[in-house]
């Protein structure tokens, strides 16, 4: 009587073990096993802690080739969820044949398995193959349903609580991503709790400011606070602070910004015109145009509050410095809307930047992290869970990228970005001001602009003589080309021509579904429906992997480092844009800046959002081994060494510099956004 050996491996994490019923059943191509309980006596069966436990099935007949694996898990006692991690078969021949599984088995319901190897839909001949292919998108699209969160926003999962979510994407534990819980924690951790009620209370001074900041010896952050009144730090995070997406060159003044060179002579240092150092391409600006008519956060009746939505001009000098030049601080230009120039009063300067800096940091938040990163990379896990199969290697190589971001989503807009959530006790964008801007950012979001080096070169900042110090950008070059060699690579092992690509209906489905749902179908947004060559496929698959990885490590976790000296980048403003030169001192800025209250959430907020995941997964780390073919696991091996020597390469260039760019290290980029 022929006897199949199989291994059954449990998860390590949190209530992966279970104690109800466990059956198997083998599908072959000539025939099924028997419906097979899996149960050792005297022995605790699928305990958690990776525990591989093995049985052995016995069938009357060989069963031919194994194609499948069905497992139910049978209540005991009390439902009791289980985490198979994967199945291995050995037939009697000796042939091992592995079953990727790594999902959460729930009340009484079975798991059908295919083998791990890469199946393309058009490669599956049998109706036994295409039966069960068919019916695991059925189901999987009436768990991950589209919904609107809020109108013009990318859609979202359909579910209003964490708890909501399929057991798969769920966080291990809930409590570890409780926002409030967390942020409350931050606060106690940063000794700051006797000021967290102290909402209305002014600072005295700018060194009140030091009461709550914490020293960290040897980080960004005290750098900052030394150096943050100076020209050449506020130029220099338009390179390298945590939202370094905005410079562009310049290479013609807008109308609305009418700098004359008599304005800004004295600040150029080449003999050179305002025009000429324009046309020799020194000359860069930064517009926040999109805050102009957002409104400002009214959920305090107590404390008004405000936004501005400046244009700042910016000089490259002799030394390669980026220096502010001139700042407008509204979009229309006129008397009660000055042109503020270094030259002015040292009060009336540094207020100007400190506009600036508020500015950045509402855009930073909602643009470039919420928006660019976290619902965007959602957008692409609730196409690829709708439209790709278990057994498809585009889901295979993406499932580790998407890891808990549906989760973090859901639970920021349970928590955090909701009505009367945290996001409303700081920040100027809150109380609605925060759901405008995403909506109005929409409008102007194109595909293109998701590709690195099309957004860089796109903003005339990528020629690396002309911003010798542009690490994030360098640095993003690296790790953009290593990713998409990587997805090269994979994507070449299943695809052996473009016709492949084409002939692939789950891959246009996705494609498609992420535009049409996903973007609602904009019809600006440049979104392809589809995909007609390995090479598009090749990118589209790097944005994913490069945006929920990297783009979101750089604008994420340097986020305490330049944003926990609150001057440096106020949360809110109290007091209105100054409309006239002359009026700044001290006590206005200390009156502008926020409150006590209010800077010890934002001090909060910074300091948990840059914390990294407990046993963290970095790029490159797949301890779960979705994809079993040895040119895959070639491909991965190679992906890690790249992407080691870019991290030497950093370090490297890292060493003796008072101010350090790791943001981009693939030693300190998770593989996916899930804080």
């Amino acid at each position: 009587m022929p006897s199949y050996t199989v291994t059954v491996a449990t998860g390590s994490q949190w209530f992966a073990g279970t104690d109800d019923y466990i059956y198997i059943t083998l599908v072959g191509t000539e025939r099924c096993s028997e419906r097979t309980l899996l149960d050792k006596a005297l022995y605790n069966d699928f305990e958690r802690g990776a525990q591989v436990d093995s049985y052995d099935v016995r069938v009357g007949e060989d069963l031919g080739e194994i194609v499948m694996v069905k497992i139910e898990k049978n209540k005991y006692w009390v439902q009791d969820d289980w985490y198979c991690r994967y199945i291995t078969v050995k037939t009697p021949t000796g042939d091992y044949v592995e079953f990727p599984c790594f999902r959460w088995l729930v009340d009484d319901k079975e798991v059908v398995l295919r083998d791990g190897r890469g199946h393309l839909p058009q490669n599956d001949k049998t109706s036994l193959v295409k039966q069960h292919r068919q019916a695991e998108l059925e189901m999987r699209r009436k768990t991950y349903r589209w919904k609107e969160w809020q109108p013009g926003f990318p859609l979202s999962i359909d579910a209003g609580r964490h708890k909501d979510l399929p057991r798969d994407i769920q966080f291990d534990s809930e409590k570890g991503v409780d926002f409030v819980l967390n942020y409350s924690k931050a606060i106690e951790n940063l000794c700051v709790n006797q000021f967290m009620h102290m909402f209305q209370s002014s600072w005295s001074e700018f060194a009140d400011f030091e009461k709550i900041f914490v020293r960290i010896k040897n980080t960004i952050s005290e750098y900052v606070m030394q150096h943050w009144r100076e020209d050449f730090m506020f130029g220099y995070q338009f390179l390298n602070g945590c939202n370094p997406v905005m410079i562009q060159k310049c290479t013609k003044l807008p109308d609305k910004f009418p700098v004359t060179n008599e304005m800004v002579s004295v600040s150029l240092e080449r003999e050179l015109t305002l025009e000429q150092e324009i046309e020799a391409g020194n000359i860069y600006i930064v517009d926040y145009e999109v805050l102009d008519g957002i409104s400002a956060n009214c959920t305090d009746p107590c404390t008004l509050q405000y936004l501005a939505a400046p244009i700042c001009l910016l000089y490259k000098n002799d030394q390669n410095k980026i220096l502010p030049i001139a700042i407008q601080l509204g979009q229309t230009p006129g008397e009660i809307n000055p042109i503020f120039l270094p030259t002015d009063g040292q009060y009336d300067w540094l207020l100007a930047k400190i506009w600036v800096r508020s500015a950045d940091f509402q855009y930073h938040q909602t643009i470039t992290h919420l928006l660019r990163t976290h619902l965007l990379t959602e957008m692409f896990a609730i196409a690829m869970y709708r439209q790709l199969p278990a057994v498809h290697p585009v889901y295979k190589l993406l499932i580790p990228h998407i890891r808990f971001t549906i989760a973090i989503n859901t639970k920021a807009r349970e928590q955090l970005i909701c009505e009367c959530g945290i996001f409303d006790k700081a920040n100027a964008t809150g109380g609605g001001g925060h759901v405008q801007l995403v909506q109005k950012a929409m409008k102007t979001l194109t595909f293109r602009s998701l590709c690195f080096p099309d957004m860089i070169k796109a903003h005339g900042v990528d020629k690396k003589e002309e911003l010798p110090t542009y690490f994030y950008r360098d640095d993003g070059y690296m790790v953009w080309e290593a990713t998409k060699s990587f997805v090269s690579d994979v994507v070449c092992i299943y695809y052996n021509s473009d016709d492949t690509v084409k002939e692939d209906e789950e891959i246009q489905a996705f494609v498609k579904d992420v535009c049409s749902f996903g973007m609602q179908d904009f019809d600006h947004c440049g979104f392809p429906k589809s995909v007609k060559s390995r090479e598009e496929l090749i990118e589209y698959l790097t944005i994913i992997v490069f945006t929920a990885s990297s783009q979101h490590a750089a604008v994420n976790f340097g986020q305490y480092d330049w944003c926990s000296w609150i001057p440096n980048a106020p949360s809110t403003m109290r007091k209105p844009p100054p409309n006239q030169k002359g009026l700044a001192n001290v006590n206005l800025i200390i009156e502008s800046l926020p409150d006590r209250g209010r800077s010890s959430w934002h001090l909060g907020a910074v300091w948990a959002l840059s914390q990294y995941q407990e046993n963290e997964l970095y790029l490159g780390m797949y301890p779960d081994e979705h994809f079993i073919e040895k040119p895959v696991k070639a491909a991965m091996e190679k992906f890690r060494k790249e992407l080691a020597e870019i991290t030497s390469t950093i370090k490297r260039r890292n060493e003796g510099k008072k101010l350090p760019y790791y943001n981009m290290s693939p030693d300190k980029i998770p593989n996916s956004v899930a804080v």
